[in-house]
């Protein structure tokens, strides 16, 4: 155990390590001018020319350039300040970055040991012990922050200067209180990411699971079904412990609640004392509404863009609709299917989210990737794992050269560049598709073991 911890601690500072160099070639490398990893809601260019606005004595939202959030141009804003040389001071930048990552990363490891352990309690209280002590078992908490920290989607959008790594570690943090049941953390969490991005929001059906039921778990019908087979007296004891584990506790809801409030009250006040005299209305125009009336059509590996180029005004409204509805669509199903396992139903939202989001960025990616790898146990027989592999990497590499030979050498058009947008959003359908679909049958499998555990009991 201590070799494995002491490797583990070698690969996350070799990541970091990684970061660091390839940002002493930021400028060469210009990925913070590339669609994919920068959108308008996420480019450091962007922030930096409402940073300007503002310093300028005019609202940052003057114009089109900047539509995040206020609070990031506070925080952000002074390190984009150009020095007296004339090169801009990404040091402290690049290092809140790194940091942010790292926080992320750990964040999830210290999820998936939560996570793993209760689930092992689970399969215990099932009498399911040989599950637990299988070879194939392994550390899903180390395997996902190794998974974030050196995935080359995490990397360069780290090293391209987005802002998507905040709302990362906001969407993570979220997780990791309602996880722990730490109701402030959560509710802190929640808050800003959604201030930041708006699409988590529907993060609040799992958060609220977590606080409510725990971490995820086998069916709690199979341990109704292990407590039948029991004697009389064993039954009312497992049943008693059971009902106490079943039963949903306010509690901490309620606290969730009105720390959300808390937060969301502070937040506000923030931002309309940063953005004095203009008021909050412009920035949720500006914010959020930009990114529920799609409003910049500039290229990226999303497949609203296109879309919206070319459909009608007449019918735009209507579309806007179905589109940003067809994601609330999903949401009440998954969560009844699988209401059990709450930070996989996360995993699942974030996913679709960052599918049918209006500006999605590789970043999006790279945090649902990520948070895959807190169930490599039960996603291990997953079909079309090298498929998806293969075509991640496809994707990645043809998508650069697409926008190259339309934007840049004229050889193309747009219908290139849209085609490895579409091959990006087919590859996620496939990836939610069969992650829920093995989640399922791993519970499949359980319930065999319990109930062939019952028949030769």
């Amino acid at each position: 155990m201590a070799t494995t911890n002491r490797w583990f601690w070698v690969w996350v500072t070799l990541a970091l390590f990684f970061r660091l160099v390839l940002m002493c070639f930021s400028e060469n490398l210009n990925l913070g001018s590339r669609p994919e990893i920068a959108t308008p809601l996420t480019s450091l260019r962007r922030l930096a020319e409402g940073y300007w606005l503002k310093q300028s004595s005019m609202s940052p939202y003057t114009g089109s350039m900047y539509h995040g959030s206020p609070l990031l141009l506070s925080i952000l804003g002074p390190l984009t300040v150009q020095r007296i040389e004339g090169k801009p001071s990404h040091l402290i930048c690049s290092s809140i970055f790194v940091i942010a990552d790292f926080i992320t990363a750990m964040l999830i490891r210290a999820t998936g040991q939560k996570l793993q352990l209760a689930y092992s309690q689970s399969l215990k209280s099932l009498n399911l012990v040989r599950l637990v002590e299988t070879p194939r078992i392994v550390s899903a908490g180390d395997v996902a922050a190794l998974l974030y920290l050196w995935n080359p989607l995490t990397i360069v959008t780290c090293v391209g200067f987005s802002t998507s790594p905040i709302e990362n570690l906001m969407v993570v943090l979220s997780l990791y209180g309602a996880c722990s049941r730490l109701a402030p953390l959560a509710a802190f969490g929640w808050v800003i990411a959604t201030h930041l991005s708006l699409y988590p929001a529907i993060l609040i059906i799992p958060v609220v699971l977590l606080l409510g039921y725990g971490s995820d778990a086998p069916p709690k019908k199979l341990s109704l079904l292990r407590n039948s087979s029991t004697s009389g007296s064993n039954l009312s004891n497992q049943s008693h412990n059971q009902c106490s584990e079943v039963i949903f506790s306010w509690k901490p809801i309620v606290h969730f609640i009105l720390w959300a409030s808390i937060w969301s009250l502070y937040v506000l006040a923030l931002c309309s004392i940063f953005l004095k005299p203009y008021g909050l209305r412009e920035m949720f125009k500006k914010t959020h509404g930009f990114i529920l009336t799609v409003e910049d059509l500039s290229p990226n590996i999303g497949v609203l863009w296109y879309f919206f180029a070319e459909v009608f005004d007449f019918f735009r409204s209507f579309f806007l609709m179905v589109f940003h509805v067809n994601i609330i669509f999903m949401v009440l199903p998954l969560a009844i299917r699988l209401n059990h396992r709450p930070c996989f139903l996360a995993f699942v939202y974030i996913a679709i989210s960052s599918m049918l989001k209006s500006y999605p960025s590789v970043g999006d990616s790279a945090l649902y990737l990520g948070l895959l790898g807190l169930f490599i146990n039960e996603l291990a027989d997953m079909h079309f794992s090298f498929f998806l592999f293969c075509g991640y990497v496809g994707v990645s590499l043809l998508s650069p050269v697409m926008h190259n030979l339309w934007i840049w050498r004229g050889t193309g058009n747009a219908n290139f560049y849209f085609a490895t947008a579409i091959a990006y959003a087919c590859l996620q359908i496939i990836l939610v598709v069969e992650s829920v679909s093995a989640m399922l049958n791993h519970d499949r499998m359980l319930r065999k073991q319990v109930t062939l555990q019952t028949c030769n009991g």
